[in-house]
This record gives C-alpha cells, sequence and structure tokens, in this order.
C-alpha cells in the first residue's frame, strides 16, 4: 500500500485552551490511496467558522456557547486522530525495521556445522555401559552420523548394542555392554548445506585381572585399569533441630582427579551454592556439605551428584528439621520461608508458610519486623497480628535495601522469629515497561515512552483501580499508571469513602504514595468502602480515577478443608510412606504437614517442619515393630487446615522388593562336558530372604538364551552338564523372592568346557567378611571343588586397598582353616581380599576378590555377652536393633555348622537371640559366632575359654541354689529400761519375701513383750524383748524365703555372754530406775588441792528444794560437809590426812521421789602403775605404764639417764585413766638408755625404770619401719571413699548416672565390671575420670542392663572393689509397686 504525508497547519481560536496541544504546531497525517480528499481536514475551518459567528451576531450568547462546545468536540477529534495516525506511523516503522534485521541476522547466521564441545576418550571395564557426547552447533541444524573406525554405525543391525539421540542439540551414542571388541575410534560427522564437521575419540575397554578367576579370557594388569567412581559410604536421613550444625559426607572408592568427579549438591532438586549458612568441602575421596545454623527451610531430600566416566552418580538422603524449643511455654513454632513479592518503590508484599507447631493453642496472627541491610535495629511493620500469611510493608524508601522476619503469635506468647528475608531493594517497577530498544546493525536503539508522549503537563486519572490482596487487617489496592503520565515524577492521593456517602476522604495522608501500590489499614470492619485514586505532579492533580467495587474490610478467606483417605504404606524398617486425598477445592494451597503418633500414647509428633507439595510423604525415624497412625493438615495462605481423619493403624516393617542382580559368576570347575558355576546372592533387599535362583545360559557362537532350570535353585552353586567340550558358553543368573524375580546378573565371561587338569587347586569361592571393626574383621571362604592332583594343605591371603593400592600377603604362613581373622586394620580405610588355595604342587586360582569393606565399627554395634538366667541357664546373647521382619540369628561353634545341637537350645525374643549350653561341660568350649540375616553384616563372636565356663558355673549354681545374704550379722543391742534389741540384715527382699522365727526350736510371733519387725525393702529383722530376763536365755534363729533364695540365722545366747548381757540389762534398769529422783551426775572422788589438803566431792542432779545431802564415815554423820544447791555439788575438806581419816565414806541425796548413794573408801596403799613397756609405732616409739585406776592427782615425770625429760615436738608426755606414756617420734640413736617414770602422790614417790639397750632399740626400730611402711602404704592404697550406693533402681529407657569420690596416690586404675566382666565405653555405656571423681553413665537402660556392677580401683599400693546391684524396671511394673 503507497503512502503519502501532508503538511496540516493548525491555528488556535481565541477562544481555546493554552495547552501544548493548542498551540501552532505542525504534524505529519498518514494518507493512504484509498483515502479520499474529504479525508483530510483543512486547515480554513476554523476561520470560516469564526467569519460566520461575526455574521450572526444577533444569535447572542447562546449561539456562542453551542459553537464553542462544537469546536472543543472537533479539535479532541482533530487530536486524537494525529496521535493514532503518528503511533501508527512509528509502529509500522518498527515493525517493518525489525523484519529487515530478522532477514539479516538469519542470513549472517548460516554457517557449517562446528563442534562446541567435541567427543572425548574413555575407559571403561567390560559389561559396562559407556555414554559419547557432543554438542554441534550450525545453521541449518546439521544431520550427525556415528562411525566406528570408519564404519557406518546402524543401531537397526545390532538391537540393543547401540542408542543414538539428539536432544536439543547435544547428540549422545551410548554402547551397552561393552567388551574387548567395542575398543576402537569412534567418530561424530555433522553435515548440512554449508558444509561438514568430524570429531573423533577413543574408547578403550579393559578387563581387570583375576575377575574371571577359574576361567579363560584375556586380562589386564590393574596399573592398566583406569577406574570408575563410586560411593561407598553416604549420609542418610539425618535429623537436626534449629540452630544446630549438620553435615553430610559420602566417602568414593576413587580418588578424585581431571575433568571427572565433578560434584553438585541439590536441595529438592534446586542446586546448592556456599554461603554463609551452608559450606561444602571436597577432598581426593570424600565431600561434605556442611549446614552451619539450621533453619526448617533447610528440610528437604539432598542430592549429592558425582560425574563419572559412565555418567551421573546420585547419592540422596532426606533431612529433617526439628523446632527448636519455644521461646516461650506454648508458644508457636517459627514461620518458614520469608518471601518478599511486588516489589515496588516503596512497597513490598511480604509472604511466609506458616509453622507445623501451634504449641497447643491456635495462631491468631502474625508480627512482621523489617530492617535496613547494615543496621541491626528491627522496626515493626503491624502492630496488630495479621492472620494471613501475607501482609504488604508500606513507607518504604526508594532504592534502599531491607530484610524481614516474622514473628507467630498465639494465646500463650510470641514465637521464635523466623529465618531473615533474602535482601530486596526497593526500585520503580514499571521504568523497564517504558523502554523500547530496536535492535540495528549499527547498534541498539532506545525509545522512552516519554519521547512518544510529548509535552504533558497534568496528567490523567489512573486506571483499572482494583483490590489485588484482602487481609485481616489491610486491603491493597492496585491500579495503573495514567497513559500519557508525562515526563514529570508522579505521586498519587488514595481516597476512600463510605458506601451510601458522597463524602471522599484522603487515605494516605501520612505515607506519600510513589507507586501504583497502597495498603489501606485500620479501617472499620463494619462499613463498606469504595477507593479512587487521582495521580499528582508539579503541574497538578488529575481527575479521579473510577471508583473501585465496593469491599468489606477484613472478610478474609477461610483455610482450607482437610484432606481426606489418609492411607499409609511399608516403605522401610524405620518410614512409612503416607498418601491422601484433597482438598479438592486447592486455591493457593502451599502444601501439607504430616503428623504421627504411636498407637496407645496420644504423643502427636510433627513429621515435617516444611510443607511436601506433593500427596505422598515418607515419615522416617520410626520404632520397627511399633504400631502409628497418621493424620494430615493442608497449608495455605489462609493458615492451616484442621486435622484430617486418624488414618488406619500400621506396624512400621520393611516392605518387600524384587532382590537386586546376582553378581560375581566365576567357575569352580570344569569336565568335559559340564562345568561348575558359582554366583553370590543379591546386595538388595537385605531384608528379603531369597527363595532361589534362576540359571541361563548361552553357547556364544549362537548367542542364543537358554533355561537351566524351572524351579528355583536353593543354592549358589550349579553343576551344568550336557555341554559341548571345546565350546565357549556364558551365563547369567537371576534371584527370586515373594516380590518376584530381580533382574538378570551381569554376563558371565565366555568359558570354555574344558577339562581341568592343573595339579594346582581351583580357585576357593563365597568370600565374605563379618564382624567388621575399626581395627579388625573376620573373614570366610569356601574351599575349592577343584582339588588338582592332591588335597589342600592350607590357603593364603592377599590385601588390597580398594583406592588402587597393590596386592599383599597377609601371612606368608598358610592358614589351615577356611576363616581367618585379619587385624591392624587402618580405620576408616576400604579393603578387599582374595584367597588362594594351596597343595603340595603350589598355590592355585585366586578367589574371586571380595567386596569392598570399610573398616570402620558401625554406630550401635553390639557384640556377644555371656551370662546366667534366673534358672540357672548359662547362656551367650546377642541384641540386635537392626533386625527385621525375616530376619535370623545363624548360630554357629568354631566357625561351622554345630555339630552336637542336642547341647544347645537357641531362644530368640524379638531382637534378641539367646545359646543355651543344656549341660555345660569342656566340650563346650570354643568360638561361638552369630549372623543376623536381613541386616547390613550385623555379626559377633564371643570366645568361651575353661575359666569363664567355671566362673559361670558357679554362677549358675548359686542361681538354681540361691542363698539370702547378710549384710550385718545378729547383733545384740541393749536399750534403756532394760530393754535389748536383736537384730540382723540381709540383702532387699521382695515383697514376697516371708520370715520365721525360732526360739528355742519353737517358732514364736510378735507379741507385746516381743515383738519382731521384718522390713523387707531394707533387709532388717529385728526383735525387741521389752525386759531381758533369764528366760530369754536360748537361741534366736531367722528363718527367710524370697523365691527361691533361702537363708537362715541363728543367734545363740547363754552362759558367759548371756550373763554379760543381762548384767548390761539390769546396769540399764537400775539407771532408769535411779533416774527417776534425784541422782549423782558425778559419784563421790577425791583429789589433793594447793594446800596438800584432800577434797572429797561429788555432784548431784535432778534435786528439788526439798532434795537432801547427808554425809557419812563408817555410818556416823559428817556435818561439816557443804552442798550447793545451785551447782549441786556437795564436799567435803580433810586438813593434814592421818590414819583416823582412814575409812568408809558415803553420800545419800534423797527426796519423796526416791534416793541414791555413793561410797568411796580411804584405805593406804601405794600406787598401782605397771612396770614400763616399750611398744613401735607407726610414728617411732611409745613408753608406757598401764594405770590401775584414775591417777591425776599424782605429779607425773620422765627421766633418761638421770636428766630430766619435757614434752617437746619429738617428745610427748601424756597421761589418761589408763596410761602414762612417752612418745618419741623419729627415734635415733640418742634415744636410747635408762627411761624412768617418777609418780608423785603428795607424800612419797613412786618410780618406773625401763634400760633401752641396743637390742631392744634395734627391735622397736626395726618394727617401727615396718609399720610405717604399712601405714604408707594403707594411706596411698587405691580406695572407693563415698559416692556408690548398694543397690540402684532404674526405669527403662532412662538415663543411669554412677558418681563416687576415689583416692590413692598414684592416681588408682579404675575399671567397671558387670558381672565380673569388664564393662567397655562405647556409645551406650560412658566412663570418665576426672582426677577422684568417677562417673559410669549408661544411656537408654534396657533390661539388658541389670546385673551386679563392680568398680575396681588399684594402684601399687592395693585395690578396692565397690559393688552396685542394678535393677531395670518397666514403667508399668513401677506402677505396680507404687
Amino acid at each position: 500500500m503507497a503512502t503519502r504525508f501532508l503538511e496540516l497547519h493548525q491555528t488556535r481560536p481565541d477562544y481555546f485552551d493554552r495547552s501544548a496541544r493548542g498551540t501552532q504546531s505542525s504534524r505529519r497525517v498518514r494518507l493512504d490511496d484509498k483515502w479520499p480528499a474529504a479525508h483530510v481536514f483543512s486547515s480554513t475551518e476554523p476561520r470560516w467558522r469564526g467569519a460566520q459567528r461575526e455574521r450572526e451576531p444577533e444569535k447572542g450568547i447562546f449561539f456562542r456557547n453551542e459553537m464553542k462546545k462544537v469546536d472543543e468536540s472537533y479539535y479532541k477529534a482533530q487530536k486524537l486522530l494525529i496521535k493514532k495516525a503518528d503511533h501508527k506511523a512509528i509502529r509500522g516503522k518498527v515493525e517493518k525495521r525489525m523484519a529487515e534485521e530478522r532477514k539479516c541476522s538469519e542470513e549472517l547466521s548460516a554457517h557449517q556445522p562446528e563442534f562446541v564441545i567435541g567427543l572425548r576418550p574413555h575407559t571403561v571395564w567390560e559389561k559396562m555401559n559407556v555414554t559419547l557426547s557432543c554438542i554441534v552447533q550450525g545453521a541449518p541444524s546439521p544431520q550427525v552420523n556415528w562411525y566406528k573406525d570408519g564404519i557406518l554405525i546402524k543401531p537397526s543391525e545390532v538391537p540393543g548394542k547401540y542408542t543414538v539421540e539428539n536432544k536439543i542439540g547435544l547428540h549422545t551414542l551410548e554402547i551397552s555392554r561393552c567388551s574387548p571388541k567395542d575398543s576402537g575410534e569412534y567418530s561424530a560427522l555433522a553435515t548440512n548445506i554449508h558444509g561438514e564437521a568430524m570429531s573423533y575419540a577413543t574408547v578403550l575397554v579393559n578387563k581387570y585381572e583375576g575377575s574371571d578367576a577359574g576361567g579363560a579370557s584375556v586380562r589386564l594388569e590393574a596399573s592398566q585399569i583406569v577406574p570408575d567412581f563410586t560411593i561407598i559410604d553416604g549420609f542418610g536421613v539425618s535429623f537436626g533441630k534449629e540452630g544446630d550444625s549438620l553435615t553430610l559426607s559420602c566417602i568414593f572408592s576413587t580418588a578424585l582427579s581431571g575433568h571427572l568427579g565433578e560434584i553438585s549438591w541439590l536441595r529438592d532438586g534446586v542446586l546448592l551454592q556456599e554461603s554463609n549458612w551452608l559450606k561444602i568441602e571436597t577432598s581426593n575421596l570424600s565431600t561434605t556439605l556442611t549446614l552451619t545454623h539450621i533453619h526448617k527451610e533447610d528440610e528437604g531430600l539432598y542430592t549429592m551428584c558425582l560425574l563419572t566416566q559412565t555418567g551421573y552418580r546420585e547419592h540422596s538422603g532426606y533431612v529433617f528439621v526439628r523446632d527448636a524449643p519455644a521461646a516461650e511455654p506454648g508458644a508457636a513454632g517459627s514461620p518458614l520461608d520469608v518471601e518478599c513479592q511486588d516489589v515496588n518503590k516503596d512497597y513490598v508484599l511480604v509472604t511466609w508458610k506458616p509453622p507445623s507447631a501451634d504449641g497447643g493453642s491456635p495462631v491468631i496472627g502474625y508480627l512482621i519486623d523489617r530492617k535496613e541491610v547494615g543496621s541491626e535495629e528491627w522496626c515493626p511493620c503491624n502492630h496488630i497480628p495479621e492472620k494471613r500469611c501475607k501482609f504488604p510493608a508500606v513507607g518504604l524508601s526508594e532504592n534502599r535495601t531491607y530484610q524481614f522476619r516474622v514473628q507467630a503469635v498465639n494465646s500463650a506468647g510470641i514465637s521464635r522469629p523466623s529465618r531473615v528475608s533474602d535482601p530486596v531493594t526497593t526500585v520503580d517497577a514499571s521504568a523497564a515497561n517504558r523502554i523500547m530498544r530496536i535492535p540495528t546493525n549499527r547498534g541498539e536503539i532506545v525509545i522512552t515512552k516519554d519521547e512518544l508522549e510529548g509535552d504533558v503537563h497534568i496528567p490523567l486519572p489512573p486506571t483499572n483501580l482494583r483490590v489485588s490482596e484482602i487481609g485481616q487487617t489491610y486491603a491493597v489496592l492496585q491500579w495503573n499508571e495514567p497513559v500519557p503520565r508525562g515526563r514529570e515524577p508522579l505521586i498519587y492521593y488514595v481516597e476512600k469513602s463510605v458506601v451510601g456517602s458522597d463524602i471522599w476522604q484522603r487515605e494516605n495522608l501520612d505515607i506519600p504514595v510513589n507507586c501504583p501500590r497502597f495498603a489501606a489499614l485500620d479501617l472499620d470492619r463494619r462499613k463498606m468502602y469504595c477507593f479512587r485514586v487521582c495521580a499528582v505532579n508539579k503541574y497538578g492533580i488529575s481527575e479521579p480515577s473510577q471508583p473501585s467495587e465496593a469491599l468489606s474490610f477484613g472478610q478474609t478467606p477461610a483455610p482450607l478443608a482437610p484432606p481426606h483417605d489418609i492411607v499409609p504404606v511399608r516403605d522401610t524398617k524405620t518410614s512409612v510412606t503416607v498418601l491422601w486425598k484433597g482438598p479438592e477445592d486447592q486455591n493457593e494451597l502451599i502444601g501439607f504437614y504430616v503428623y504421627v503418633c504411636q498407637v496407645g500414647t496420644n504423643n502427636w509428633e510433627i513429621c515435617n517442619n516444611k510443607p511436601v507439595n506433593s500427596k505422598s510423604f515418607t515419615a522416617h525415624g520410626l520404632t520397627p515393630g511399633k504400631e502409628y497412625v497418621f493424620r494430615v493438615k493442608a497449608v495455605s495462605p489462609a493458615g492451616l487446615s484442621d486435622y484430617s481423619a486418624e488414618s488406619t493403624p500400621i506396624i512400621v516393617n520393611s516392605s518387600i522388593y524384587r532382590p537386586s542382580a546376582p553378581y560375581g559368576l566365576t567357575q569352580l570347575s570344569c569336565g568335559r562336558n559340564e562345568m561348575v558355576i558359582a554366583w553370590k546372592e543379591p546386595k538388595f533387599p537385605i531384608e528379603a530372604d531369597v527363595l532361589g535362583y534362576f540359571l541361563d545360559w548361552c553357547n556364544a557362537a549362537v548367542a542364543e538364551w537358554h533355561e537351566v532350570n524351572i524351579k528355583p535353585i536353593k543354592t549358589r552353586v550349579y553343576k551344568m552338564e550336557n555341554l559341548t567340550e571345546g565350546c565357549f558358553y556364558e551365563f547369567r543368573a537371576f534371584a527370586m523372592n515373594w516380590a518376584g524375580v530381580g533382574p538378570s546378573s551381569m554376563v558371565s565371561d565366555q568359558l570354555k568346557c574344558e577339562q581341568w587338569t592343573m595339579p594346582q587347586p581351583g580357585p576357593p569361592f563365597d568370600v565374605m567378611a563379618t564382624e567388621v571393626r575399626t581395627s579388625s574383621l573376620l573373614l570366610h571362604w569356601q574351599a575349592p571343588l577343584y582339588m588338582g592332583k592332591d588335597c589342600v594343605t592350607g590357603y593364603l591371603l592377599e590385601m588390597c586397598e580398594a583406592e588402587g593400592g597393590e596386592w599383599a600377603v597377609l601371612d606368608e604362613k598358610p592358614t589351615l582353616s577356611t576363616h581367618m581373622r585379619v587385624t591392624r586394620l587402618e580405620e576408616g580405610k576400604t579393603y578387599i581380599f582374595r584367597v588362594y588355595a594351596l597343595n603340595s604342587m603350589g598355590a592355585g586360582v585366586p578367589s574371586l576378590p571380595s567386596d569392598p569393606v570399610c573398616a570402620k565399627t558401625r554406630p550401635g554395634t553390639t557384640e556377644v555377652e555371656t551370662g546366667v538366667d534366673d534358672d540357672g541357664n548359662i547362656f551367650l546373647v546377642l541384641q540386635c536393633s537392626e533386625i527385621a521382619g525375616s530376619s535370623k540369628f545363624i548360630w554357629s561353634k568354631d566357625f561351622e555348622e554345630i555339630a552336637t545341637p542336642e547341647r544347645v537350645r537357641v531362644e530368640t525374643i524379638k531382637d534378641t537371640s539367646k545359646l543355651i549350653l543344656v549341660d555345660p561341660s569342656e566340650e563346650d568350649l570354643g568360638t561361638y559366632s552369630v549372623i543376623v540375616t536381613g541386616t547390613d553384616g550385623v555379626s559377633s563372636s564371643y570366645t568361651l575359654t575353661n575359666e569363664e565356663l567355671q566362673r559361670l558355673k558357679e554362677l549358675s549354681h548359686q542361681k538354681r541354689n540361691p542363698s539370702i545374704t547378710a549384710k550385718s550379722d545378729w547383733a545384740v543391742e541393749p536399750l534403756e529400761k532394760g530393754t535389748v534389741r536383736l537384730w540382723l540384715q540381709v540383702e532387699s527382699l521382695s515383697p514376697a519375701a516371708q520370715l520365721r522365727f525360732i526360739f528355742n526350736e519353737k517358732e514364736v510371733s510378735s507379741t507385746p513383750t516381743h515383738k519382731i519387725n521384718f522390713d523387707k525393702a531394707s533387709g532388717l529383722v529385728e526383735m525387741i524383748i521389752q525386759n531381758f530376763t533369764e528366760e530369754d536365755q536360748g537361741s534366736y534363729t531367722a528363718q527367710l524365703k524370697d523365691g527361691k533364695a533361702q537363708g537362715q540365722f541363728t543367734l545363740i545366747l547363754i552362759d558367759d555372754k548371756f550373763q554379760s548381757i543381762l548384767s548390761q540389762c539390769d546396769f540399764q534398769r537400775y539407771e532408769w530406775k535411779r533416774k527417776q529422783g534425784p541422782y549423782f551426775e558425778k559419784y563421790l572422788d577425791w583429789e589433793v588441792t594447793e594446800d596438800c589438803n584432800i577434797l572429797l566431792s561429788c555432784k548431784v542432779t535432778n534435786t528439788k528444794t526439798q532434795t537432801c545431802v547427808n554425809w557419812s564415815k563408817d555410818g556416823k554423820q559428817i556435818p561439816s560437809a557443804t552442798y550447793d544447791a545451785r551447782t549441786g555439788i556437795s564436799s567435803h575438806c580433810i586438813a593434814q590426812t592421818t590414819e583416823k581419816d582412814k575409812g568408809l565414806y558415803k553420800v545419800i541425796v534423797a527426796d519423796e521421789r526416791g534416793e541414791d548413794c555413793s561410797v568411796l573408801k580411804m584405805i593406804n596403799q601405794g600406787t598401782s602403775a605397771s612396770e614400763l613397756k616399750i611398744q613401735p609405732t607407726a610414728e617411732g616409739i611409745k613408753l608406757y605404764s598401764v594405770l590401775k585406776y584414775n591417777m591425776d592427782n599424782m605429779k607425773k615425770a620422765w627421766y633418761l639417764n638421770n636428766k630430766s625429760l619435757e614434752s617437746q615436738d619429738r617428745r610427748r608426755i601424756g597421761s589418761d585413766n589408763h596410761q602414762v606414756w612417752l612418745q618419741i617420734f623419729n627415734p635415733t640413736g640418742g634415744d636410747k638408755g635408762k627411761y624412768t617414770l617418777e609418780l608423785f602422790d603428795g607424800k612419797q614417790k613412786h618410780l618406773r625404770e625401763l634400760n633401752v639397750s641396743q637390742q631392744v632399740f634395734d627391735e622397736a626400730i626395726s618394727e617401727h619401719q615396718r609399720l610405717k611402711q604399712a601405714a604408707f602404704e594403707e594411706k596411698n592404697r587405691a580406695k572407693v571413699v563415698k559416692g556408690l550406693p548398694d543397690v540402684v533402681n532404674v526405669m527403662e529407657s532412662k538415663t543411669l548416672y554412677l558418681s563416687c569420690t576415689i583416692s590413692g596416690d598414684p592416681t588408682p586404675e579404675v575399671f567397671w565390671l558387670k558381672n565380673d566382666k569388664e564393662v567397655m565405653a562405647g556409645e551406650h555405656c560412658q566412663i570418665t575420670v576426672e582426677k577422684t571423681s568417677v562417673t559410669f553413665t549408661i544411656q537408654q537402660v534396657t533390661s539388658q542392663d541389670s546385673g551386679r556392677y563392680s568398680l575396681l580401683v588399684r594402684n601399687k599400693y592395693g585395690s578396692e572393689t565397690a559393688v552396685i546391684t542394678v535393677g531395670v524396671y518397666k514403667c508399668g511394673e513401677e506402677t505396680r509397686e507404687e
């Protein structure tokens, strides 16, 4: 269509507006040839109309007003036409230019093919798949053909061998089941109309030396192999808690090198990058991902991807994040996934997801805080909690960067804050829409809408005003900018009006609105509102927009309906997959939360703290064998739905999967037309038993597979018959269980059928490792079927590190058995093993290498233990918490099937298996081992020695003939008033214990005068005899019975022993009776005063005013005696004692309550002190004299060689009522000589002498040194000072904590023993020794932890043992006892 342009000139009428559009200007109007000339408006029409108005002035004002309206309409139509013409012209020009540019670009881009990424060489093992890939570019798209050694590859000619694909420029060639024949040069030829290009790569297919043991095939040395990468140890399902750190790691079989081994970490399919919260570390043999401060947002499925020669190796595991402890008791969990949406100049819409835990009360709303990046001050965005999980943050500053966080509020308080959102910068979101970019061959042309709009002063009103979000406390208004908007910056005035009134009020008086978003807050919920918006610039205010639709503030959407049809499905032995349906209305559905409860507990726990998007979820961390129910909540911005109905209960157990493929097919022997084939059992699933195997064979020349057996084979060794001698055969195996038949194994090597005539033995087979620990393992294998020319005389073992190490012989001396314990392994390293059989002709063919084994003790590993049950049976026991429903405990003796099964009995209950010795004897000595099937290699062994058997037999005898042990034998305690207490304490007894009390062969019961008490818990038996007399002489016997345990304890009270107790009782009875009235607190005694007078004195107590004290001598009153009633002291002084003062002095104190008397006889008698004696002690030598009565009134002096001795540091002088002594510390030769003790009674001196000669001194010094050494050893001997009880009872699943204090120098060694067997520290039992403090802790106590525990402390000076009896009871048992 031809186009012409015509210049039009406009002249402004005098009465028209003076805007920019009204001034005289020039415009170009597009005219098509089809348009008539009348469509072009003449510039003379305004003048004509003006002249017409001048010729008709008589029409007056009315006519002029009408003409004004007509002119205004005319000019508006003219402006609109000019505007449309301008836009259409520019748009046409732009479209034409862009079409030319596209055509030119296509012409310029056309080129011959080019390989952006070419082929790379591959070296693989036989029977592996390999994929060659390249990226090709070209215009038009090239066609790619594949060649091998220059020959075109046609996939249709070899079905299943080659797979060719093209994925948007990525061309791949996959070669399946490589063989050495597939080695060669491969090329990709890309062609199009402009040319061709080619890329080359070589493929080398290698065989591993020894991998075909027992068969004839080509072999390569290990150094020629480029190993592929496999993951030998990876992370599993992990559980963390908010705020903690978590580490995930994988260990590889081969060191990473070159362009291989590239590692990527993903969470829920999203690639992870390092940050402040996430660290990724990679070494040659491992990679580790560390979450330094985990949040609930970190929950999800983590995947590690490793680039290998054959593609990618992946390992995945789910990470669950539990809530941190609530900020306040009963508060909800923290919200998560805080995000910022709809970012504008001064407005951000903040969204989040509600927490799964509400703390027991519903969440009533959320509080939102914000801060600027670089500041630590958080500012609240709202003061009234918002129920909906969205909130508009307004009043922000343009080009500032903000972060947000959210807290949940319920009736108990405010939750912990969520993780801080990613930083967001407030910008003009519509700025990009006002820019047009036109690419040209000279560059890019940028045109803004402002340039097209021209000079617009007052903006037009905004359009399309609507409500985009509505919450409980807000309503978000959104509108479009005015078009045209002008070049000046705009702000907006928002006005509101109550429906039904014509009054409009400004809503944003305090908050400037710079973007087409606004949140209306704090409105009356009972009213309905309309809104309108005006655009404002420096020239003025636009007309208001059209009012919005009426809205009722606060009408928020309700939460979704709960899901339904909750169906749990078995997954693994510790997990269950939960499926559900609904809700039908999935508007704004965010995800689901799953909750689990063990049946009978009503303790609901959260399975996931991050909503899942699918309608299925696998709950991990469940207890095997327990029964659980599930329920689900739907999550939306409106909050959480109600709980769904509970699912049907399900018992946690493993699902049954089809077994994986058998592997390791090998030839064990071969005849002219037969051969024996063996293989290894599938690795997965480990929980389900394999019911049998199917075997296929194929003649390599015919390449047609045939079934060997129709019924499954139970064993993993099969003899093939009716073969053709000289032919090569291939084999493959299938495993079967209750789920079906699994995939086939890899095809075996091509094995030639010919008679074996070699003199050496054939290969051993089925090499496997059990009892894998940190530094050791037990290796088993089967003897070869082909013996050679002589019988097998032994086996040689070789070991190799899996990371490319060399084979090394473990022991030059052959082992005779088909098992061997390998020690001195390095923790964390991975090893493989192989075995040679020996005979007189030498070593035969090696076995297949074992599976790689990592020298590491698995967490939770338990060992076989011995013990004796309550019936006295000796047993060996193993507990395994990893058992599945089909697991079995396989016991063996000396690593072979038990030859005499009648001597043992196996009892298995849940996760515990006991091997009971029926009649223990020396025939039962040996090594007992157990393997638990259906687990990841749980096994253990125990060597029963003669010493251990004898100890167990003694314990068995005690169990079968139990006796009650006495803690304290019979004791007799005289009490006041002549009462006697006979008591005995034995070990703690059960409530069912019985007592028979026998006196002089006659059973007696409790009476008021002979009361019998029996405290079973403490084991205390006592008889209290109120009035002990001659009739109580005889024998007392307590017969105790507690279940099978019995005990008899007898006390004999006759003759002197009885008389002694009787006299004590009489004395106590007399004393009690005496003290009912006034009595002597201090009996009559005498002393010599400083004036050499003799003073007789006594002291009475319990006196009254009427109490009198009478003195007499030989029956005659002594009136001169004095009595002080205040102190109770009465005395009589004798001056110048003469012969007449000898006699019997008597004092009587009496009143109406009774009387008491004290007698003193004064006679003329010398001192009663023994001769001096010498006694060696640990401190030195002691010289002493024994006194027959108190000599405090006498003066005492010591002499050595007639020289007076005084008490000092090295010599101490002392006396008491029984002795006078001289203690010599650290004696020396100067302490020899004649010692004299002088006693002066006021009248004469009494001497006692002792000559300490050289012989006497040497003997005393020798004994002193011995006693000193014994005291030193006793002081420094290892001892248990305090802290341990005799009996401890602890509830099952709780923690047992024992602590005590020890002493000794040097610091004692500490050993804990259980039933006289040492307890080793581990995860279950922790032992700590800090100076003199010893602690013993058992985590998660079980019934197996009951027993007799001993603490043995030992050093070079001696040892001591403290015994504690530990009992474990269940919660129900505790309740019954209470």
